[in-house]
């Protein structure tokens, strides 16, 4: 069904049930934060708890989700009854105006997928907002209705939580938000939506205002070939990114490749990760690492030499990927113990292998003087959400930042 602005109907006309997906998609050159209000019989946002968006992404309830940008997955069966009407809306983080969309839309899907209506707009339905109240869900006499809303704010997300009551507070975090974003949205376009899940996950784990250096650290032995075939490893790289320009002041990712021998790559950064394991040095079939088996310690031996030499007590987080087939555990874990002294946290990473060895024990492992790493393996990297994946790297950091300061490891 195509419904047009202001046009009203029964939500029961066009689905059965109370579980829903509502889908906003802006299609504007600017950055838009969507956000869902639960507003109260007195029009207002009573408990800034059902305020959904990428800083909350459920209500407490979880019957309001944000499962992806732009995407709202609902169960009205379970909001608390004080909640009389849910307001979903679209705004732009920045400058701009939504006269700037090209053709947009929202749309009501059900259950199976299936959609059930859809409102199309564009920016000359628009003047100079930089804000939409897009669609409106209420109930009356008992029962939901929907309202294609597209009712236009000239302020942004605040006057969205100023007009329903809310208030907007200065946070800490706030400025590394932006900050991030920014530098994203200036340099690299097409990684901001990965750059908002960074930061979600990074205030979700009290990350935000850390500054720490990241470094990743690539298996190019023979067994990988098919995850740089298939352009994994290039996800890789452009998933830490964002990590790198939030926490680095430089914004840069120090980079090692190895198999036999290991080979400290160009820094990745904004202006060269676009297809960096290709291009950089060659590209990795071109690296110089000697014959393309595996050997961990040498690569880990030489990544403690250079951050114990730059006398640097700023943390230094570091993925390292590998694919499995390791094999020796004895140097690897005297290099880990060892490494425990110093101010660097290491993610290993399975990909698409096994055989992990004594990655798969470092939880366990005694004799350090911090809990200095963690392991997790993934059969794809496709295998987990971005949002997912931002969370398994940032859950053992703030424990061992937190130990590490301490033990008077870190500055």
């Amino acid at each position: 069904m195509q419904l047009t602005q202001g046009q009203r109907l029964p939500l029961s006309s066009i689905l059965q049930g109370d579980q829903l997906t509502l889908s906003l998609t802006l299609k504007s050159p600017h950055v838009i934060d969507y956000a869902c209000f639960g507003i109260d019989a007195a029009g207002k946002l009573s408990d800034d708890r059902y305020m959904v968006f990428f800083n909350q992404p459920a209500t407490p309830c979880a019957s309001v989700r944000l499962a992806h940008e732009g995407a709202f997955s609902l169960n009205l069966a379970t909001l608390p009854a004080t909640i009389e009407r849910l307001v979903f809306t679209a705004a732009i983080d920045g400058n701009g105006a939504m006269r700037d969309l090209a053709p947009s839309a929202f749309a009501v899907q059900a259950a199976n997928g299936a959609t059930a209506a859809t409102c199309e707009f564009q920016g000359r339905d628009f003047a100079s907002e930089k804000a939409i109240m897009v669609a409106d869900l209420y109930r009356k006499d008992g029962a939901w209705r929907l309202q294609a809303n597209l009712q236009g704010f000239n302020d942004g997300l605040d006057a969205l939580v100023r007009h329903f009551g809310g208030e907007v507070l200065e946070q800490p975090v706030a400025p590394a938000r932006i900050s991030l974003e920014k530098k994203i949205a200036d340099a690299a376009p097409h990684l901001l939506s990965l750059a908002k899940k960074a930061q979600l996950s990074l205030e979700k784990n009290n990350l935000a205002n850390v500054k720490a250096r990241v470094a990743l650290v690539l298996d190019v032995s023979g067994s990988m070939n098919g995850q740089y075939n298939k352009g994994r490893v290039q996800e890789v790289v452009n998933r830490l990114v964002p990590l790198a320009v939030h926490f680095d002041d430089d914004g840069e990712l120090d980079c090692w490749g190895f198999a036999a021998k290991p080979q400290q790559l160009p820094a990745v950064s904004l202006a060269n990760h676009k297809d960096y394991v290709n291009t950089v040095e060659g590209g990795w079939k071109r690296w110089n690492l000697g014959a393309r088996v595996n050997d961990e310690p040498k690569v880990i031996r030489q990544v403690i030499d250079y951050y114990k030499r730059s006398g640097d007590l700023t943390p230094v987080y570091v993925m390292f990927i590998s694919d499995g087939g390791v094999h020796e555990n004895k140097a690897i874990t005297q290099l880990i113990v060892e490494a425990a002294r110093y101010p660097v946290f290491w993610q290993f990473v399975g990909l698409g292998g096994s055989s992990y060895g004594i990655l798969e024990k470092l939880d366990t492992l005694p004799g350090r003087v911090v809990d200095n790493c963690g392991f997790f393996a993934l059969d794809d990297l496709h295998d987990v959400s971005e949002e997912a994946l931002y969370d398994k790297l940032m859950n053992e950091f703030p424990s061992w930042l937190k130990e590490a300061r301490g033990k008077g490891i870190l500055g």
